[in-house]
């Protein structure tokens, strides 16, 4: 507990001083395949930062709606110190809070922080996808701020990628131009291409470009199980973490090819732009306006033949992933149970007939699993079945399937710290994740039973001094430094274990209640005792 409080103390007067302008630093400069950049050193740190790297050209005009283009060499000096814009979007979760220079189709930039001295080399690195459902998100959030990781001893970036229209639009037309015959996917190719500039330059930073671990969290976290399954991508990669979430049915999966062309040709029809050479022409504000007017929530993954040649489950089925140790897990209550109840108060009545509703035929099956004999118990239920639903079943899903078609080691957890209250009382926690304006009219969201969606993001990467929302603790610097430490270990090594933290065990392929470390206070490993619930609801999707 001292080390816990003094490191919070600690932490909380640096919080000043990480969201202050680099008053401490100097100019550094390095190298990059395309030309000369400038950084910041810390003195204060000793971190070297480097914001707003271009690793491919701007995705505008003839680009739109095209594969990632390789940068363009310069002359001269680039200056790297502000973050660049973030992708097109809205303002669509109340978690997000941007450092980014504006809103740009031009946003295919990447930020790095180094320990590096002039003479490092062979550092791990770690390259972090941000969340927000493919419609949202900016690597220059502060909960995914590099500096902290960094100063564990390892090169930390964290990468930008196109979204919603932007990055995820597919169209006949679009395929028939592509050299490869297929289109959409322009998100996560972004990021396989950010790999590719990692691969050919981290070097340059003290980094090893073999020793690359790719992470993310929810979308971010689907991007990870993407990048695991492509061909493009598996070698480029040595091991991933993710947090809820994989591109497995019923969360995001990709399509297929003909149904993502015929989406967006009826979507671009209904906008009276049917042909790409229309839309191409429009102004940013055109594209987006019509889009933010079709409430779209995005548009799909898709299997392309080139990206994603199959699903997921039969690349890993298949053993094509990439063959490297994986470590994962999801949230205790990713999502309330008003989720599941869609407003009915937590009688049995009302959950044995939403259970009846959405399970016609299986309902006396799922209410043993998900069980109602008091109401605090179909609280839990609900809330347990709202969440696997959503996403812990899709990351189950990704957990078992490695474990069972791989011999590298898998760890799975159970984030559970329950965060204090916001600092701002007209303000308060959002369905998944985010905050949102209180409203009189809205009905008191009941009080959190766990932890959701997107909440142990700021305590895994060591942020909690840079998310102001929330009136941290004691107990949360504790669990920020173990998730920390488990996830930095990981980066480095392949195994988050060492001497100073709780043995967490790897999952065998045979395991039948396998390990899981429950990630609170006290953390703590255990065998799993709800596993049913997502082998019965395996049946149901037909994974």
């Amino acid at each position: 507990m001292k080390t816990a409080a003094i490191l919070s103390m600690l932490l909380v007067l640096m919080s000043s001083v990480g969201k202050a302008q680099n008053n401490n630093s100097f100019p550094v400069q390095v190298t990059v395949e395309n030309g000369l950049i400038e950084g910041n050193y810390d003195t204060h740190t000793g971190i070297q930062k480097y914001f707003g790297v271009p690793f491919a050209k701007p995705p505008v005009g003839n680009l739109r709606w095209r594969a990632p283009q390789p940068v363009d060499n310069w002359e001269g000096v680039k200056e790297t110190k502000k973050f660049g814009p973030r992708p097109m979007q809205t303002m669509v979760f109340g978690d997000m809070k941007s450092r980014s220079n504006g809103v740009s189709e031009d946003c295919l930039y990447l930020n790095i922080w180094t320990p590096a001295k002039r003479n490092t080399k062979g550092l791990p690195v770690l390259v972090y996808f941000y969340g927000g459902g493919n419609v949202a998100g900016d690597a220059s959030e502060y909960r995914y701020d590099g500096e902290s990781m960094a100063r564990k001893g390892m090169v930390v970036v964290t990468t930008n990628y196109r979204l919603n229209i932007f990055g995820f639009l597919s169209h006949p037309e679009l395929s028939a131009e592509a050299p490869y015959k297929a289109s959409g996917n322009y998100g996560v190719l972004d990021q396989h291409a950010a790999l590719k500039w990692v691969n050919k330059n981290i070097a340059a930073f003290g980094g090893d470009p073999g020793k690359v671990t790719i992470a993310g969290e929810s979308a971010g976290s689907l991007a990870v199980s993407a990048q695991m399954a492509s061909p493009l991508s598996k070698d480029l990669i040595a091991a991933a973490i993710g947090e809820s979430g994989a591109c497995i049915n019923p969360t995001l999966a990709p399509v297929s090819l003909e149904e993502a062309e015929n989406t967006g040709l009826e979507f671009a029809q209904n906008a009276v732009y049917p042909a790409i050479e229309q839309l191409r022409k429009l102004s940013t504000r055109d594209i987006y306006e019509i889009y933010n007017e079709s409430k779209r929530f995005g548009f799909p993954m898709v299997i392309d033949g080139y990206f994603l040649p199959k699903t997921l489950p039969q690349i890993f089925n298949a053993k094509e992933q990439a063959q490297v140790p994986l470590l994962l897990g999801w949230n205790s209550a990713e999502i309330p149970g008003m989720a599941f109840m869609q407003g009915q108060p937590y009688s049995e009545e009302n959950y044995v007939a939403k259970v009846k509703e959405a399970y016609p035929d299986t309902h006396e099956e799922v209410l043993k699993l998900y069980p109602h004999s008091s109401v605090e118990e179909i609280e839990q239920s609900a809330t347990d079945l709202a969440s696997d639903r959503f996403i812990a079943y899709s990351t189950w899903k990704w957990f078992d399937l490695h474990r069972k078609n791989s011999n590298q080691p898998v760890y799975r957890y159970l984030y559970s710290k329950i965060r204090p209250p916001l600092r701002d009382k007209n303000l308060e926690p959002g369905l998944a994740g985010g905050t949102v304006a209180k409203n009189s009219d809205t009905p008191k969201r009941p009080e959190p039973i766990g932890a959701p969606h997107a909440c142990e993001i700021e305590y895994c990467m060591g942020n909690l001094q840079l998310v102001d929302d929330y009136a941290w603790t004691e107990d949360d610097f504790k669990v920020s430094e173990t998730m920390q430490n488990y996830f930095a270990n990981f980066v480095k090594t392949g195994n988050p274990n060492s001497e100073d933290l709780p043995e967490w065990p790897s999952a065998e392929a045979n395991d039948t209640a396998p390990p899981v470390m429950i990630l609170n206070t006290e953390s703590v490993a255990k065998n799993a005792v709800n596993d049913a619930r997502y082998e019965f609801l395996d049946k149901t999707y037909g994974n």
